[in-house]
């Protein structure tokens, strides 16, 4: 693929409420390890880049505004996607959801050879994108690399991480998610909470596109079946109520298990659940009522209407069309955990073995605040592994998860540098 491009990275979106962070990120990283990266930013508004530019130099104390250059793109209008493509080498998309803006600026990429890497926690549209491009992106060895922040990263890096410091064969993997906020409490933004409201709208139409791409089929399992925990469980292991994660994390995993499965000669696929963990009972019991409020209220319109109008309601706080002030980012923070279980090498070489798994390991992926923190590092040092080390990456291009793009990369040591730790907690020992 040439590299004659203008910009080794345009941020797209750059102007949105992620954007800022991103550009922010990018301008640390720039002024620093990265100091001969070229790159822009990119939006509908000349006037509101220059705005993000300077707010940006104000805050890490380095002035960009003489070292980044500004382009004009909208994703309603091809001719200025296809342009702001034709310069980069990778477009970071920070244009969400993604499910109404999305697909333009994917399209325009593989047009014009340029990789794509998006924050999407949306899987109609990762796997759509996947359905639709790549076999295109293939072609034209073009890299359409998703869900390179909170979602998920952690999750599906934190999966080979823990497979590979396992001494064995790991049947099951099931992470704990817990989100902690500082003391002026903890705030989603507005097209998080949007994002979340189609999704579960249209989740029939999920279940068509999977059935369409054969991806229901099930893979083999080396042992027994992940139990199924219900819509709540309380874990001995993280003494808290649980439910299952709500976002991206569950299928991207598996979409990574099954493409190393089919492509990568790895034979026993790992079964993964994800949840997220609950302070108390109290929050347990209030969680479901407004989860079902939610899920019945996104099947009609005027629920839809009423869920966008008054997320901050509807949420009971925890979204808002504002988004989390500086000091909740400052104070937030989370830790993901991995609990694994499998089989010793000992037993594996026991042909004759047909008991239980015999071994497990913990291990865990903690960092800062998820949203706006984590996700502009993970997105950052996403761009700039694919930039250092495209040759690691499997095949020639196509539509990836993390797990997929990054498995024999650097990634997880650069995002360590960052602030964003991965670790063994729990080294691998016998039941």
């Amino acid at each position: 693929m040439a590299t004659s491009k203008k910009y080794d990275v345009v941020v797209f979106g750059a102007s949105g409420f992620t954007g800022q962070y991103v550009v922010e990120e990018l301008g640390r990283v720039t002024s620093e390890e990265e100091r001969g990266l070229t790159w822009a930013v990119a939006g509908r508004s000349e006037d509101k880049l220059n705005k993000v530019l300077e707010k940006a130099s104000a805050t890490i104390g380095v002035d960009l505004k003489d070292a980044v250059d500004v382009l004009v793109a909208d994703v309603e209008k091809e001719e200025t996607l296809n342009d702001m493509a034709a310069q980069a080498q990778v477009v970071l998309n920070c244009v969400g959801p993604y499910r109404f803006f999305g697909e333009p600026v994917v399209k325009a990429c593989v047009k014009n050879k340029a990789h794509h890497i998006d924050i999407s926690g949306e899987p109609q549209y990762l796997e759509s994108m996947q359905f639709k491009y790549d076999e295109e992106a293939k072609k034209k060895g073009v890299y359409i690399v998703q869900c390179c922040g909170f979602d998920s990263v952690p999750a599906d890096l934190g999966v080979l991480y823990t497979v590979k410091n396992f001494p064995g064969r790991i049947n099951t993997i099931e992470s704990y998610l817990n989100l902690s906020a500082g003391p002026e409490g903890a705030v989603g933004h507005y097209a998080t909470w949007q994002s979340a409201i189609h999704g579960l709208a249209n989740a029939e139409e999920l279940r068509k596109l999977r059935k369409d791409m054969g991806t229901k089929k099930p893979l083999p399992k080396s042992g027994p079946k992940l139990e199924n925990r219900g819509p709540a469980h309380w874990s001995e292991m993280m003494q808290k109520w649980c439910v299952p994660f709500p976002g991206a994390d569950a299928s991207v995993v598996r979409r990574t298990q099954r493409f190393l499965y089919d492509n990568a000669g790895e034979n026993f696929p790992v079964q993964f659940g994800a949840y997220v963990c609950v302070a108390a009972f109290r929050y347990l019991v209030l969680l479901m009522i407004t989860g079902v409020v939610f899920g019945v209220m996104t099947k009609f319109s005027w629920g839809r209407w009423l869920l966008s109008k008054y997320p901050r309601l509807f949420s009971l706080g925890y979204f808002s069309h504002e988004g989390p002030t500086q000091k909740q980012i400052e104070g937030a923070s989370f830790t993901m955990q991995f609990i694994g279980s499998g089989y010793s090498n000992t037993v594996l070489q026991d042909g004759d073995y047909d008991g239980p798994p015999n071994m497990t390991i913990a291990t865990q992926v903690e960092g800062p605040e998820a949203g706006y923190v984590t996700t502009p590092i993970v997105m950052v040092q996403a761009a700039i592994t694919l930039l250092r080390e495209m040759k690691k990456f499997p095949a020639k291009g196509g539509v990836l998860t993390p797990g997929i793009a990054f498995k024999d990369t650097s990634l997880v040591e650069r995002l360590s540098d960052r602030g964003v730790i991965f670790s063994i907690t729990a080294p691998a020992a016998s039941n």
